[in-house]
């Protein structure tokens, strides 16, 4: 059978030890593990690896496959520059992975290169398969901001054109879990970090790939994970095939999550086919978040949508509006998430209409078409969609930022004309400074220009 299974391997880079020069020895399960994935896939004998990588070019609306025939990389920048890998690249089967991609309304290529050297989450894994006596070619890819289930219609792209060739290959998914495990941990603590690791650990040990499909985007989110897209593109890549889950190892001494799992196949079964069901909870999720949406959020939904469907703007507002949203102006912001992650956000610091819900029919247009950060928000992806809208209090002066508070109040930067805003309880902004910081950069203030504050509270609407 062409895909022979597959392994998923974190990538640490203190795991190797020429970088951890002792440090390996508090994650050894982990590296007895990967020795063990490894052996297996030795095993298996591949003529070619897939290998993908959270650290691999990645594109919010693009598949980055490899280009040319080769690359090399060192972990000079972990402080082992003698740590060198080289591979050479299995041409033909990017080239028609490419193909049966595009053919399935996938954008996916290999433009957009910016820099040719192998990266740590692919030199890692790389590094026991050698060890190992793995030597064949690698298809290398990266990740996306596609939807999960785009992710595993990828792998099953994979799997169609390993087959179409006769190739034996083995999928390698490198990724970490989350970061958020430990107070004392680098990237420091969040209640969603355990969550996170509990559920993809089972999955991991059950081979129940749906649920790598199916967790919470905000749960991602929050526990700040790293490696769930490179597994949901495993688990396309294994698509209709029987499996035999073993979850070798579990480590988060560090504070981040790094879990070894080895799925080898044993033949077929289509009851492992999870597109379909992956898709009917997906709309049950996003059908019940809107039937909790509220005047405003509607609003802000009816105006984009209109406006991407219909190419024009409401030619009025909807009858039956809430009096606060009609005899009122304020400034307000509309924000999009996909998948838990921003696709945009305007808004306005004070009114610039003659009332709140024209403002935020205005800015719910602007967010999901101008937003220089995103390209515009396409048809296909409305109903993906979840929404939230700030009305913002009036601004007050502040003299010192002890009286600022990031959970309640958002803040304005201002230096002469420029300004920069940031709303109150985001994610990740947990300190005062923090807030300041964000603020000022966003507004082209530099540390050192005499700033001065001010601060505002929200009504947030979901």
């Amino acid at each position: 059978m062409p895909m022979l299974g597959a392994i998923l391997t974190p990538h640490p880079p203190v795991l190797l030890p020429e970088v951890g020069r002792g440090r390996e020895r508090e994650i050894a399960a982990t590296g007895h593990a990967m020795d063990e994935a490894a052996r297996q896939v030795a095993r298996w004998d591949p003529q070619v690896l897939i290998l993908t990588s959270p650290h691999t070019i990645l594109y919010g609306d693009y598949f980055h496959l490899s280009p040319g025939s080769g690359a090399a990389g060192s972990m000079a920048d972990f402080g082992a520059p003698q740590v060198r890998i080289q591979v050479e690249y299995d041409v033909p089967l990017r080239e028609k992975i490419i193909r049966l991609a595009e053919g399935a309304g996938l954008q996916a290529g290999t433009l957009g290169q910016r820099d040719p050297s192998l990266d740590h989450g692919v030199m890692i894994p790389l590094y026991f398969l050698r060890r190992a006596g793995v030597n064949c070619p690698i298809v290398r890819m990266g990740l996306s901001g596609f939807s999960a289930l785009d992710h595993y219609r990828l792998g099953q792209c994979v799997a169609r054109a390993v087959e179409a060739l006769g190739r034996r290959a083995v999928f390698v998914a490198s990724g970490d879990l989350s970061h958020k495990l430990r107070a004392d941990g680098p990237y420091g603590f969040a209640a969603e970090g355990p969550v996170f690791e509990d559920a993809v650990t089972k999955a991991m040990a059950s081979g129940d790939f749906l649920e790598f499909l199916t967790l919470d985007p905000s749960l991602c989110e929050k526990a700040a994970e790293c490696g769930l897209r490179s597994f949901q593109i495993m688990a396309g890549a294994l698509d209709g095939l029987a499996v035999q889950p073993r979850l070798l190892s579990h480590e988060g001494t560090f504070g981040v999550g790094y879990g070894v799992a080895v799925f080898a196949v044993t033949g077929r079964d289509d009851t492992r086919r999870y597109a379909a069901a992956c898709e009917q909870i997906v709309r049950e999720r996003l059908a019940a978040r809107r039937a909790k949406e509220d005047p405003w959020v509607r609003l802000a939904r009816l105006s984009l949508e209109t406006y991407i469907r219909q190419e024009h703007p409401l030619s009025a507002l909807p009858e039956g509006l809430p009096a606060e949203l009609t005899s009122q102006a304020a400034g307000a912001f509309v924000s999009l998430h996909k998948e838990g992650r921003l696709r945009g956000c305007i808004g306005t610091i004070a009114p610039t209409c003659r009332n709140l819900a024209q403002e935020i029919a205005q800015n719910a247009i602007s967010a999901g078409t101008r937003d220089p950060r995103f390209p515009p928000v396409r048809a296909g992806e409305l109903e993906e969609l979840e929404y939230s809208v700030d009305v913002l209090g009036q601004p007050e002066p502040v003299d010192s930022p002890a009286r600022l508070d990031p959970k309640r109040y958002g803040v304005i930067v201002s230096f002469g004309a420029k300004r920069g805003l940031l709303l109150p309880d985001l994610e990740g902004v947990d300190t005062v400074q923090d807030q300041i910081d964000i603020a000022r950069r966003k507004g082209g203030i530099r540390q050192e220009d005499p700033y001065t504050l001010q601060r505002f509270e929200v009504v947030r609407h979901l």
